[in-house]
């Protein structure tokens, strides 16, 4: 770590990087080659955030030129040619590299065709007995190639959709790749989504074939899902083929082709050349309040944001391994399964994050020799409660960032990173990220090159025109703001499924802003360039004017130890009041007492906004989350706000639907009149 002077008026960063580091970063080169081929800002060795800050402003002002020096830089393989980088600007509708094509899968395998990487691992699979088992280059390629003839074979054409109920184990991965390698659509769950909530989902998109297992293994022990894909197949009368895995050993239902069947014969991978725009994969919204949005991002524009996102900004490249805990139902498993376009061996890790105790997912790293360590917030701030010191019981030697997102991380999570590697390292990058399902990318984080400031993100991501704005439409600095974007992204969607007209499209993202991409996050840009987020802008606390994001009270609140997690919801009432309750689930042993009522509002009190103490605190006995293990806030301030379960939420979206009965109970006790007086005796 470096100990460069600092100016006496900017807080000081927690951790910067070395000049060794920043010199080898792909980053660096690549903004030196940019530079003397394409125009961009010269580099300053000297001064690595400025640089950063240059590099940043010339690639949203000449985005043409700044995604054709990425496609150059990883040398994108374009089959045919394109005509220009952005033959239009305008948001929804942007057309990015008119007239090329090209394939996502090829450039997955790319690294098998070299003899030296052949035989390394390509994908690393884990499950709960932790000991990792290595799936080559040469064998991700044999079978992506099998898997996609056998697909050709069942009729598969470009366009048509290929669905996955799998967990987080190779067979996702060679799945999603020969899915791509045909030119079809990608679509998955992970298999402890119910029936229902997979079928909001593939009912929009009617697939031709289905890729499932019999069951996964969860936190010890085996979870049966054989009803489950029985369902499956008789409510998605668009299946021409089922494929079985059996990873809890069960034989294939009738008319099922066995998996390995399917690979047994490796082949030579035939990779359809689509154009730029080709549909490689749906996405969903948590579906929370509706059906599930179905995003739609493109082959093209997947490839190119990921090589950026992957290459550049993670820093990963030939030598590293990736890992992040994720499941098949999130982003980040796509996120994940792209690091092999950068020459990655990739982690997949399928289990619980807390098995067999909360340390599981550091244990990995050491058994895989992770170099990126991807988590969510929630499992840092876990660890800190549970007293786990992963630098001192793990050999975590090959770690160089631990990376984070699905909710902000607090202050708190970042000095316990810090602090649990300082002795043993000194040296590690932490990389708070933000972005969204929609990119499936991230808005703004990590840069090997920049200081880490506690509580923020290094800084918004090359290529991404990120701004905060005021209700009126105008940038701010230093103050909160929405996230908005504000010139076009190549991952944005190409349409959602379904959606003929765009109107749902439009509605979800260009109401507020015509013509500029709102997110649904408050956020603050600060003066030296980094960004804090704050929450979901569409459940923002907003008393007297102050507005307040949710992950701030949650920081603060779940800081003390008797608290498990916590909701804050705000509400606006009929009569123009304000009621703000906070919900806590209590950790075993807490009680709710008076003393610990003080507490919490002094905690809010002290280190928020006096105006932000809660008008209740209530005890509840959990708090619901959707399937990918977000808080659910405005479903539940809906229920607050008196509507009926089945109009606030979809029950398929919700991890544990029964907790929402409790604050419909609530609801409905609260907006009861009072009893009358009883008459006094005879």
């Amino acid at each position: 770590m470096t100990t460069a002077a600092h100016p006496d008026h900017l807080p000081r960063p927690l951790w910067q990087p070395g000049p060794e580091r920043i010199a080898r970063a792909q980053l660096t080169r690549f903004h030196t080659w940019a530079a003397e081929r394409h125009g961009a800002p010269a580099p300053d060795p000297a001064d690595p955030a400025a640089s950063y800050a240059a590099l940043h402003r010339w690639s949203v002002t000449e985005l043409e030129r700044f995604w054709q020096a990425v496609a150059e830089w990883f040398e994108v393989r374009f089959a045919t040619p394109y005509d220009t980088v952005l033959a239009d600007a305008a948001m929804p509708g942007a057309q990015w590299f008119l007239g090329a094509t090209l394939n996502y899968a090829e450039h997955a395998l790319r690294a098998a065709e070299d003899p030296a990487r052949a035989t390394e691992p390509a994908l690393l699979h884990v499950d709960e007995s932790q000991e990792p088992r290595p799936v080559s280059w040469a064998e991700l390629r044999g079978q992506v190639g099998a898997a996609a003839a056998e697909l050709r074979r069942l009729g598969v054409r470009p366009g048509d959709r290929i669905s996955g109920y799998l967990p987080n184990i190779p067979q996702a991965a060679v799945a999603l790749l020969a899915t791509a390698a045909v030119g079809a659509v990608w679509t998955s769950c992970a298999p402890d989504f119910g029936a229902r909530s997979v079928l909001d989902r593939f009912q929009q998109v009617e697939p031709v074939v289905l890729f499932t297992v019999d069951g996964y293994r969860y936190g010890g022990k085996e979870h049966d899902r054989t009803e489950t894909v029985a369902e499956l197949r008789r409510e998605l009368p668009t299946l021409r083929a089922v494929v079985h895995i059996p990873l809890l050993g069960t034989p294939a239902p009738e008319g099922a082709i066995e998996w390995d069947a399917v690979v047994r014969e490796p082949a030579e991978p035939v990779f359809e050349q689509v154009p730029f725009d080709h549909p490689l994969w749906v996405l969903y919204s948590s579906g929370t309040t509706g059906l599930p949005k179905a995003i739609v991002q493109s082959q093209g524009g997947i490839l190119i944001e990921h090589l950026k996102q992957l290459g550049l900004h993670c820093d990963l490249g030939p030598g590293d391994r990736f890992f992040w805990y994720t499941s098949t139902g999130w982003m980040m498993w796509n996120f994940l399964v792209s690091g092999l376009l950068v020459g990655t061996t990739v982690v997949l890790y399928d289990g619980s994050p807390g098995y067999p105790d909360t340390a599981a997912q550091w244990r990995v790293a050491e058994r895989t020799g992770t170099t990126l360590y991807g988590t969510s917030a929630a499992y840092v701030m876990a660890c800190r409660k549970a007293g786990v010191h992963p630098a001192r019981d793990f050999d975590l030697s090959r770690v160089a960032c631990v990376a984070t997102t699905g909710s902000p991380l607090p202050p708190d999570g970042f000095r316990w990173i810090h602090d649990e590697f300082a002795a043993d390292k000194g040296d590690m990058w932490i990389a708070s990220v933000s972005g969204g399902t929609d990119v499936c990318s991230c808005f703004a984080g990590a840069v090997p090159t920049l200081p880490v400031h506690i509580g923020e993100l290094q800084a918004p991501g090359l290529g991404t025109d990120l701004q905060a704005w005021n209700p009126s439409g105008e940038p701010v600095l230093d103050e909160v703001g929405e996230l908005v974007i504000t010139r076009p992204m190549p991952s944005m969607p190409v349409r959602f499924w379904n959606d003929p007209d765009g109107s749902r499209y439009r509605d979800s993202y260009f109401d507020m802003f015509p013509g500029v991409w709102r997110h649904g996050d408050w956020i603050t840009l600060t003066e030296r360039g980094t960004v804090v987020i704050h929450g979901r802008s569409d459940s923002t606390l907003n008393r007297q004017g102050v507005r307040m994001g949710s992950a701030d009270i949650y920081e603060a609140v779940e800081r003390l130890p008797e608290i498990r997690e916590s909701l804050v919801i705000g509400v606006e009432q009929p009569d123009g009041g304000y009621w703000m309750p906070l919900f806590v689930h209590l950790a075993p042993g807490a009680a709710l007492d008076e003393a610990l009522r003080d507490r919490i509002k002094r905690t809010i009190r002290e280190q928020l906004s006096p105006r932000h103490v809660p008008d209740e605190i209530i005890e509840v006995p959990g708090v619901p989350h959707t399937l990918t293990g977000k808080r659910i806030e405005v479903p539940v301030k809906r229920l607050l706000q008196g509507t009926t379960l089945d109009k606030a939420v979809n029950p398929g979206s919700v991890d544990n639907v029964e907790l929402l009965r409790f604050y419909e109970r609530l609801a409905r006790d609260k907006s009861a009149p009072p009893a009358p007086p009883t008459p006094p005796a005879a």
